[in-house]
């Protein structure tokens, strides 16, 4: 071409997560070369599973998340979204590791403090933490976990994002923007009082990552205990609407839902209000996504009842196209995905 290079057009990325779109693009390169690999990265799944071969039962289950939307116990946040990915493959967590990075300037008594987090979260949910690494990095501004956490699962237990079935229910534990509320109290506390929320508000929400808290560990084994449970999913960024429809691109199967069944705590609407978020759309992690067959609902029911789990059906899986329609009184619309977290409007 008379010695002209042709300049490959690209596209300048927003903060978040990557779009699903240009995500699915450059994973449908990806060639798995071990055929122990029984599961690998698929849009919607929340872990990998590998096969460890004749002789044994069990599947691992590996999974990697970072924190990076707040560092106010980052050490609890990196352990509970990582073996929240775990437990949504009907798997129980077994081992973690952190990757620690710490901006130039930190002082030994925030690293001390993150190590102790970990350890505590670790110690918490009977996890051994078996390794990592941690370094001072030039060129951040605030510390950064990545988290990677490696569970087991009998091989007729595990479950699927990919495995809500036609005629399937679809039930939300807990209700929603459970880690965004936190976030938003932690990270905008003087803002909030300047705006005049009350300082009892969001000390409250600050403690919503313990109560209600974000782990989904307990209500998914209590579920796969004494249910046979097709599906689950543990909606993070993009909130309840994404992990919804991860879903449904998951299965291949149409989802019909009643949005106002879902549970919005108080302090998340006020909260939400303040800084004109969507909450359906805000990180999520302390809500679970399940699917069952409607004769496996009441004794999901009843445990759930017994061990004061807040849950809901909130819709049903149908045969039909990739997607999630929401159903009210005006009739049926699909909902589109959060193209970025609410939460990052905020920042």
């Amino acid at each position: 071409m008379g010695g002209r290079t042709l300049k490959q057009k690209t596209k300048i990325l927003k903060t978040g997560k990557l779009d699903i779109d240009i995500l699915k693009k450059f994973l449908e390169r990806n060639v798995i070369l071990d055929p122990q690999v029984v599961i690998g990265p698929k849009i919607g799944e929340d872990a990998a599973v590998i096969d460890l071969g004749k002789g044994t039962n069990h599947y691992w289950v590996v999974t990697s998340d970072p924190i990076t939307f707040t560092t106010e116990e980052i050490g609890y946040y990196g352990v509970v979204v990582n073996l929240n990915d775990i437990a949504t493959m009907g798997a129980i967590p077994k081992w973690f590791l952190a990757t620690l990075l710490f901006p130039e300037g930190s002082e030994s008594r925030i690293i001390e403090k993150v190590f102790r987090q970990v350890h505590n979260a670790c110690q918490q949910f009977k996890i051994s933490w078996i390794g990592g690494h941690t370094e001072i990095t030039p060129g951040i501004e605030k510390m950064i976990l990545s988290g990677h956490m490696i569970g087991e699962v009998k091989k007729n237990k595990l479950v699927t994002t990919s495995g809500a079935r036609a005629g399937d229910l679809l039930l939300l534990v807990k209700g929603v923007c459970i880690e965004g509320t936190s976030i938003m109290a932690r990270e905008k506390e003087a803002e909030l009082l300047k705006r005049g929320i009350s300082s009892s508000l969001i000390r409250k929400a600050k403690k919503f990552i313990f109560d209600p808290g974000i782990e989904v560990l307990r209500a998914a084994r209590i579920a796969c205990e004494v249910g046979s449970v097709h599906s689950m999913h543990d909606p993070t960024e993009g909130g309840l609407i994404n992990g919804m429809i991860e879903m449904a691109w998951a299965s291949e199967k149409e989802i019909e839902v009643d949005l106002e069944k879902v549970l919005v705590y108080k302090e998340s609407r006020i909260l939400c209000q303040e800084f004109g978020l969507n909450p359906l759309g805000v990180i999520a992690s302390g809500a679970l996504l399940l699917t069952v067959s409607p004769s496996d609902l009441s004794p999901i029911q009843k445990a759930f009842r017994k061990n004061s789990i807040p849950f809901q059906v909130i819709g049903k899986v149908k045969k039909g196209p990739a997607r999630v329609l929401k159903s009210d009184q005006k009739g049926r619309k699909e909902l589109k995905p959060f193209p970025r977290d609410e939460i990052l409007k905020i920042y």
